[in-house]
């Protein structure tokens, strides 16, 4: 008898344990589903945005987005109304005569706005694009003369611009010399010379990098 007690107290702590060892795992499980509930509770958009709402700056995580509905109402919206650089972009490709006036300069619309990104210039509008007597020198307006200011391609703080935005090598290595943390990624290898390929003339003497 004192051995068949013996062995059931046994079984009894097995199993008990085993049932604490799962509900702890069960406790674990719900902990990290809460927490990714609330994680995707902070990319939700707020409770105003119901569904079929267009993505905006107010609403930057729905998935739905007209391009052509902020193109036929005349100048009605601003970049600071778009939920990201690329959004205001294909806004600007849906009409290029851009009744928003979203252009910066060359057919890219709205530089200063974060990610995603679309800066591949809407065809066309590089054509009409008219360099005033103090505008920087840039691919746009890349006479030799022209002053040049490196703080323009740094305005925005961040990739705003492409080594395609510059008149020349040299220009492109001004910019990356006066910040060498380099916001717009024109030293893609680290090696302190921005865009390499560039046409001259030619700043090849290396930056020593900065860190953010």
């Amino acid at each position: 008898m004192a051995l068949l007690s013996r062995l059931s107290r046994s079984r009894t702590i097995r199993w008990g344990g085993l049932g604490l060892a799962m509900v702890a795992v069960a406790l674990v499980v719900v902990a990290l589903a809460r927490g990714g509930s609330d994680t995707a509770a902070q990319k939700s958009d707020p409770e105003w945005c119901t569904p079929g709402t267009q993505r905006t700056a107010l609403c930057p995580h729905s998935k739905v987005f007209d391009a052509k509905e902020y193109a036929i109402h005349g100048d009605a919206f601003e970049c600071i109304g778009f939920a990201s650089q690329a959004d205001a972009q294909a806004v600007l490709r849906a009409n290029p005569s851009d009744p928003n006036h979203l252009d910066d300069g060359g057919g890219v619309a709205c530089r200063g706005l974060p990610e995603p990104r679309d800066t591949k210039p809407v065809a066309g509008i590089a054509q009409h694009f008219r360099c005033g007597p103090g505008a920087t020198r840039s691919a746009l307006c890349p006479q030799p003369k022209r002053s040049f200011d490196a703080r323009y391609f740094l305005r925005y703080g961040n990739d705003a611009y492409d080594c395609s935005d510059f008149a020349s090598q040299a220009d492109a290595q001004a910019v990356l010399r006066f910040e060498p943390v380099d916001p717009n990624h024109l030293d893609g290898d680290g090696k302190g010379i921005a865009c390499p390929d560039l046409r001259g003339p030619k700043d090849v003497k290396p930056v020593r990098r900065g860190t953010p």
